[in-house]
């Protein structure tokens, strides 16, 4: 395991600045939400993906879901 560490700058309202390589290397873009991690002394900063989305699409697949079996049901009892 390689450690490295990389300076931050905490600002007045407690916003800090991630470079360019870091948002690079985990794929983060501009409002995406990171999770602070602390351990004793240390804090780890790591990419959240947002459980939103990934909710959204599987209430949308499930929704699909049910409108397909309605289909099949409706087809079932009236041919």
């Amino acid at each position: 395991v390689v450690v490295q560490t990389y300076p931050v700058r905490l600002r007045s309202r407690g916003q800090i600045t991630v470079s360019q390589a870091i948002r690079e290397r985990l794929a983060v873009n501009d409002g995406d939400f990171l999770v602070l991690v602390e351990i004793g002394d240390l804090m780890f900063l790591a990419p959240k993906p947002l459980q939103v989305p990934r909710l959204a699409d599987k209430l949308a697949d499930l929704l699909q879901g049910l409108e397909e079996e309605r289909i099949a049901i409706w087809n079932e009892r009236n041919h």
